[in-house]
């Protein structure tokens, strides 16, 4: 009886973990059009750090939309500010520390098509990037339509950085057909990387985070995982994660499938 009374007491204290999360922003993209008090925009050409192909534009219809009740990112192929691709590239304007982090959406399919889900510090409390974190929730390589990735960037300014993750999974999905909820839990001992609702990946953050190289940015553990992060949304074209390159061309691309990011929403629940 002393056994059953506390696996009894056990049920009911994971149960109520579980019911503690609550909803505490959300955007279910139900309008006719992007909510500028909601989100941001990062705009430019400038290869962002990985080489990148596209532009990134500002409120642009053509690359960011609300149409049947989700966001659309959406690239183009056209000669923009002596770039040959467009597309957006999003962020809220509010930052969470701790929490789950869930979006529904279904990718883009084409060559060199690189959307992602992803979180960055509000402030870089431990120095530039990556000292003071980022973490993607789900990158996707538009070539290969069944494989996701989740990772965590920290350890130092580059190139001292290093970074921790699931590496390309593969689910017995094709994520361009359907929509899919992709997932983070973060709280200050793990971040959880899920996908329909499975957890498929998970790293401890309750430790000292330093990569061992160059300058430790931090002083105690959880450092930077311990400060709000802001989410963000976007498809690049080319870039340092299809490898060196050469990357797609606009005759390529032209012949893209699916040139289209859809969300249907973006929730955040704490605890």
């Amino acid at each position: 009886m002393q056994n059953f009374l506390l696996f009894s007491t056990l049920v009911l204290l994971a149960g109520t973990t579980q019911a503690e999360w609550r909803l505490v922003w959300q955007d279910e993209f139900n309008g006719n059009h992007v909510d500028l008090s909601q989100w941001g925009f990062e705009v430019g050409g400038n290869g962002w750090g990985n080489n990148e192909l596209e532009f990134y534009t500002y409120n642009r219809t053509e690359n960011a939309r609300i149409e049947n009740g989700n966001l659309v990112i959406d690239v183009h192929v056209e000669d923009y500010r002596e770039r040959q691709f467009t597309s957006a590239r999003m962020h809220t304007k509010q930052a969470w520390k701790y929490g789950r982090f869930e979006i529904r959406a279904r990718m883009p399919n084409g060559h060199n098509l690189w959307p992602a889900i992803w979180m960055m510090p509000l402030e870089s409390i431990y120095g530039i990037w990556a000292a003071s974190g980022e973490v993607d929730i789900a990158e996707f390589r538009g070539d290969i339509l069944d494989k996701i990735e989740g990772t965590a960037h920290y350890g130092g300014t580059w190139p001292n950085n290093i970074y921790s993750g699931s590496g390309p999974r593969s689910f017995n999905v094709n994520f361009s057909q359907d929509f899919h909820t992709f997932a983070l839990e973060w709280d200050h001992k793990q971040l959880r990387w899920y996908m329909d609702n499975q957890q498929y990946f998970s790293f401890d953050i309750d430790r000292m985070l330093w990569s061992g190289k160059g300058a430790n940015p931090y002083t105690k553990n959880g450092q930077p995982f311990d400060q709000p992060f802001y989410l963000m949304l976007n498809v690049a074209v080319g870039g340092n994660f299809f490898g060196p390159g050469p990357y797609v061309t606009p005759d390529q691309a032209r012949q893209w499938p699916k040139h289209t990011f859809e969300i249907d929403y973006v929730r955040v629940y704490q605890q």
